[in-house]
């Protein structure tokens, strides 16, 4: 399963709209969406406080700030179809 990696904070607008887009995407391509809060998580706080919403999908950054949902899904299918392994950091 394609694994997506949300780094993301409460109270942020742009983090609630990605998240809105990206459960609505399950419902076409199939992943797990795991959501980190970085004021849980220092090191994720560290790299990534300027920019959120980021995301990842098996370990590679494929957006940032905004979600477009026709990229976001040819890639989903390209990593899939390719049966990519995830990468290890972030």
């Amino acid at each position: 399963m394609i694994e997506v990696v949300l780094y993301t904070k409460p109270g942020c607008c742009l983090c609630d709209t990605v998240k809105v887009q990206l459960n609505k995407l399950r419902a076409k391509q199939r992943f797990e969406l795991r959501e980190v809060n970085i004021l849980e998580d220092r090191a994720a706080f560290a790299k990534f406080h300027e920019e959120i919403p980021v995301g990842f999908v098996n370990g590679r950054k494929v957006f940032k700030y905004h979600l477009d949902e026709r990229a976001f899904l040819r890639q989903l299918q390209a990593r899939q179809a390719g049966g990519e392994k995830p990468e290890h950091g972030r």
